[in-house]
């Protein structure tokens, strides 16, 4: 758990206060907040939620044992606690609560940094990372928090989950200002914007990049996902928004939105920043851009796909509006270097190519597939899997995406975690096998599938491996098992090259 050096004071009874709770008489002083029982530290306001199997308030004696001073929870948490040797504060809502009062015990850090939020289904890694990558280039002292890292200046630890716990969250925002961070962006994932991770913090800027099924198994429906997503766009989190106008759901967004708006389009509808032309090459992508204050300029970078133009544009208006020179910020964009397990090339000398990408969606799935049979001078090769316990509403989609965009396509694991990986294959099966002339292979261990996908492989076939990114774990039945699907394709490819295949 990352924290500032400083210690943040705040007694029991200002706590209690500031929760609108009953007068606390014990004038005991709070030095940290935790969630987790195993980063308790001497002096800390332990906080125990329920969560989706468990309640946090049956760690309760650990976090004691760690030197927790006090605790925060619910009434069914008091109820599992029963006595307590140190008090208890008890709140209805103790999520609702929480984000606001991390924020306060921090002095509310993100209100005195440039702090931009990106959420939307695909694109938030990816637009992120540009968007600091280029404010690094200026001179700009930076902190970046999302999926694949979290990063304070120079340096980076890996990320638990897309958008830290709020108590985390905050934690980290004041360890950014303590480092001297000015401006930082980070991920806003659904799931924090539900369950108010966000709540307290002040963003100078929100992002929204697109909405496409995911997460179906905790929202419900799309609307409710929406509706997730629409909240970092209200006046009480985000100064202004920059939305996608090529996204059905970002059109709705826009009508509904209550703070300034600045539009995008890669399509040429007319928004505040429009891309009238896009050339496509294999080392990148140039594109035209119109904007009212700018006039028509040209674009470019090394990055392949019109989902990345995308992204890029959203970063663009993010970067001038945060200051950065229109020239500058060109500048920047052209020069980035590409993103940890988004599109990644995996090149160990052989004669083909060899991908591997994020992609875990239909959407995204489409997207991709697309963008490299638009550089494809023979065939497609692509491993795919659907995650355990999520959503198995999109597995079929995902299956049919699989099969019409590739030639050859291996259904196999990912993450089965609980789940039987043969049921999750058969039911991507069940869309795959409805595409006609697919060729659609089976294969549940998901290394055997990219080293059979390697074996097909001829001159200039293109291997897609996705789903996995970045990550370098496989779950399985609770276990996080090592995976890199980059280094199993290194692999399977030296293999390849040891045999002599490529001389």
């Amino acid at each position: 758990m990352i924290r500032p050096s400083r210690t943040y004071l705040k007694s029991l009874p200002e706590i209690a206060l500031k929760l609108n709770l009953e007068k606390v008489l014990e004038d005991i002083q709070i030095t940290g907040l935790a969630q987790d029982s195993r980063e308790v530290r001497a002096g800390d306001l332990y906080v125990a939620l329920p969560g989706l199997s468990t309640h946090g308030a049956r760690f309760a004696s650990a976090a004691i044992a760690q030197g927790a001073r006090a605790i925060l929870t619910d009434s069914i948490g008091e109820q599992t606690i029963g006595e307590s040797d140190i008090p208890i504060l008890i709140s209805s809502d103790v999520r609702a609560v929480l984000g606001p009062l991390s924020a306060w015990f921090y002095n509310f850090p993100s209100t005195q940094m440039n702090l931009v939020g990106v959420t939307g289904t695909n694109g938030k890694t990816t637009t992120a990372h540009l968007i600091d990558s280029v404010w690094r280039a200026n001179d700009r002292q930076t902190g970046l928090i999302g999926t694949i890292e979290t990063r304070i200046g120079d340096v980076s630890l890996p990320s638990v989950r897309t958008t830290p716990e709020s108590t985390d969250l905050q934690a980290i925002f004041a360890t950014m200002l303590e480092c001297g961070c000015s401006d930082v962006v980070m991920e806003v994932s659904s799931h924090a914007l539900s369950l108010g991770r966000v709540g307290g913090t002040h963003f100078s800027a929100a992002v929204f990049t697109n909405l496409t099924r995911d997460h179906l198994d905790f929202h419900g429906d799309m609307s409710d996902y929406f509706k997730a997503k629409s909240t970092l766009f209200l006046r009480r989190l985000s100064d202004m928004a920059v939305i996608n106008l090529d996204d059905e759901y970002g059109v709705r967004l826009v009508r509904e939105c209550e703070i300034p708006v600045q539009t995008y389009s890669t399509s040429g509808l007319d928004a505040d920043w429009s891309v009238t032309e896009m050339i496509r090459s294999t080392e990148g992508t140039k594109f035209a851009v119109k904007n009212p204050v700018h006039g028509l300029f040209q674009a470019r970078i090394p990055l392949i796909g019109h989902h990345n133009v995308a992204n890029a544009l959203a970063a663009l208006i993010v970067l001038v509006q945060s200051g950065i020179g229109l020239a500058e910020a060109l500048a920047g964009l052209a020069s980035v270097n590409g993103v940890p397990g988004r599109l990644e090339r995996v090149n160990r000398g052989q004669s083909f190519t060899a991908i591997v990408d994020y992609a875990h969606t239909p959407d995204a799935i489409d997207n991709i597939l697309a963008t490299l049979r638009s550089h494809a001078t023979s065939r497609i090769i692509a491993v795919l899997g659907c995650g355990g316990d999520r959503d198995p509403g999109k597995r079929p989609l995902m299956g049919a995406a699989v099969a019409s965009g590739s030639d050859i396509a291996f259904l196999t694991s990912d993450n089965p975690r609980s789940e039987d990986p043969y049921k999750i294959i058969a039911q991507m099966a069940s869309g795959a096998h409805r595409v006609v002339g697919s060729d659609v292979r089976i294969e549940a261990d998901r290394a055997t599938a990219i080293s059979k996908a390697v074996d097909l492989a001829e001159v200039g076939d293109i291997i897609l491996v996705a789903g996995k990114g970045h990550e370098q774990g496989q779950e399985v039945l609770g276990e996080i098992k090592p995976f890199d699907d980059r280094s199993v394709l290194a692999h399977a490819i030296d293999r390849r090259i040891s045999a002599g295949e490529f001389r």
